[in-house]
């Protein structure tokens, strides 16, 4: 019933998600820090806005203190990359977060963070994944203190993530030459973990989705996708210079500039990455996963740094940023992280770089996308996750699988095959990755024109 995804385990609250559960995933956890033999083993665990995260955090954290584990709990609503940049700077054995990010409402969730403020290692989550079959065996029977007591004794210590890490931001980002710039900024943390955090920082934002709510209000699913973001495009249109959005736990970001556009995740990674590498005058590699856009390998090649692709997730980029060297990493969903910060993905860190880049650069968000059209060129992008029966599914895998020439009338140039399958054409690419639990196929296509990539797109679903 506790299996870990690409970004941890996700479940619906009282089905799977369960207070048993939690403690079966806890005491999982448990396991492998105690076999890694390590003395006065520490752990920071924190919790995002969904129904009952705080009680589901407070029950790992007495898990977690009764088994002797000093556990630095957060004391509020925090975000990932609060518990992430914690987890470094208390430097503990481990962080945990209770979130189920962009879900909707109706799922809980519980991600593993490593020590150096990332996202735990796959090595590391597939070693906590295998304590669980024999823990629901044979399960513990658990006498657990109420946690006042375990804060009584020493072993859980609340502490104000947020105050921290906002201290932590005012002496990386120039908050005050933003602040006395007045430069219109209206933030949607869409009932998510970012909420009560931009207006700390500038006390005339403008905020929407803020207040505390389990359900999300009118929200779906807190995903800061242009689909999602209707509400903040037609406000930041009246006046704004610029709007963002963070999704349910606050590593993702969604951006629109002051006419209402929306501004995509390639194109706000391309944005970060011509900053710090221009205007900063900062160096280091470039990691982007295959599904990120072609101008990130256009700005590598120009200028001549090395660039590594990886396979989709940004736990790999996460990975190769924890070794050093690495300027920026990410993916097209929303998250990066950079030199600057820790290696994590974080819609708040990063939606301040935007903030300070209008400053800096003295230019409109659209203008600083049109300058991105004028260096590379015109880059559309579009993603389909396309529910298809198992017949399909084997159809469009074979067809991919057999090296296809043409992809609808666009003749193939080359074959990626580091993660699906990823057909380059001119001017565009087509990406086709299938989920491994599911009847689900997701399509991703760039391109020069909206029609190339619908048609890429259209091509591939229609194969036989």
């Amino acid at each position: 019933m506790i299996k870990f995804g690409t970004d941890g385990w996700r479940a619906l609250i009282a089905r799977e998600f369960t207070f048993e559960n939690v403690q079966i995933a806890a005491l999982a956890t448990v396991n492998y820090l105690k076999k890694q033999n390590k003395p006065n083993l520490t752990a920071v665990v924190g919790y995002d806005t969904r129904f009952l995260s705080n009680e589901f955090a407070a029950e790992v954290a007495r898990v977690f203190a009764d088994n002797g584990i000093k556990t630095f709990l957060s004391d509020a609503i925090s975000s990932t990359p609060q518990v992430s940049f914690l987890a470094k700077k208390y430097n503990v054995d481990l962080g945990i977060i209770i979130t189920a990010s962009h879900n909707p409402p109706e799922y809980s969730g519980y991600k593993i963070k490593a020590n150096y403020g990332g996202p735990a290692t796959t090595e590391m989550v597939a070693a906590v994944e295998s304590e669980i079959p024999a823990l629901f065996e044979n399960k513990p029977k658990l006498s657990l203190k109420p946690l006042k007591d375990y804060i009584s004794d020493g072993l859980v210590e609340l502490v104000d993530f947020k105050a921290i890490y906002l201290d932590y931001l005012r002496s990386v980002i120039d908050i005050d030459g933003i602040n006395k710039s007045k430069i219109k900024i209206i933030f949607d943390p869409m009932h998510g973990a970012g909420i009560k955090t931009m207006g700390h920082l500038f006390p005339y934002i403008n905020e929407i989705h803020c207040d505390y709510n389990p359900s999300f209000g009118d929200i779906d699913h807190p995903e800061p996708i242009e689909s999602m973001l209707g509400t903040l495009k037609a406000l930041t249109a009246q006046g704004y210079d610029i709007g963002l959005a963070s999704d349910g736990d606050a590593d993702r970001l969604g951006a629109v500039d002051e006419k209402g556009n929306f501004v995509d995740a390639h194109k706000i990674y391309m944005l970060i990455l011509k900053y710090l590498y221009e205007y900063k005058q900062l160096r280091g590699k470039i990691v982007k996963t295959v599904s990120l856009t072609s101008m990130v390998d256009k700005f590598a090649k120009k200028h001549n740094i090395e660039l590594i692709e990886t396979p989709v997730g940004f736990k790999y980029a996460a990975e190769l940023m924890a070794e050093g060297g690495v300027l920026i990493g990410g993916e097209e969903s929303g998250g990066l992280g950079t030199i600057l910060h820790i290696p994590e993905r974080d819609g708040i860190f990063n939606g301040l770089l935007l903030i300070e880049m209008i400053l800096n650069r003295k230019k409109k968000l659209s203008e600083l996308v049109d300058e991105l059209n004028e260096e590379f060129g015109y880059h559309e992008f579009f993603r389909v996750d396309q529910k298809v029966t198992q017949e399909q599914k084997d159809q469009i895998l074979s067809a991919a699988s057999n090296d296809p020439e043409f992809v609808g009338q666009y003749k193939v140039q080359e074959i990626n095959k580091k993660d699906g399958y990823k057909f380059i054409v001119e001017n565009g690419w087509l990406l086709i990755r299938a989920s491994g639990t599911e009847p689900l196929i997701r399509f991703y296509a760039e391109g020069d024109t909206k029609e190339k990539v619908h048609e890429l797109i259209n091509a591939a679903l229609n194969w036989k």
